[in-house]
């Protein structure tokens, strides 16, 4: 694999990264939601293979105080060789300034993330637009 690497927006294919997504598995994710959701973000990494997407992951953040690294999404067939740790590197140095950097992690990912250097957190809380579907899923316990 000889990956290039882009921030820039500019000539994303928006219905590639969308499939990015799905087949990561991360989720549905609509290409215009995805446009306004990067367009948003602070800092963001896209992974090219021979021209093709293999590789995306970006960061909210406002300048200082938090950072949240979120949507890091490795294509399947590049998937255990390295792509995704250097995602979350690229995305951490650009927003190693910040105080604090967070990140909610795919249930049963959280030994990776550790390995980076994240930590749980004892009082993250969250609201999602699916509550159910969130608490089937692993992302919430009950209290």
């Amino acid at each position: 694999m000889s990956i290039v690497w882009s921030d820039d927006l500019t000539g994303i294919d928006w219905n590639e990264l969308s499939t990015l997504y799905r087949i990561a598995p991360l989720g549905n994710k609509a290409p215009a939601d995805l446009a306004l959701v990067f367009g948003n973000s602070m800092f963001r990494a896209f992974a090219y293979d021979a021209g093709r997407l293999v590789g995306a992951g970006r960061v909210l953040a406002d300048g200082r105080d938090c950072a949240y690294l979120c949507d890091v999404a490795v294509h399947p067939d590049c998937q255990g060789q390295g792509l995704g740790r250097q995602i979350i590197e690229r995305l951490l140095a650009r927003c190693g300034s910040h105080r604090k950097i967070i990140l909610y992690a795919v249930p049963g990912k959280e030994a990776f993330y550790e390995r980076l250097g994240f930590r749980r957190m004892t009082t993250a809380m969250a609201i999602f637009d699916d509550q159910t579907s969130a608490y089937e899923r692993g992302y919430l316990t009950a209290s």
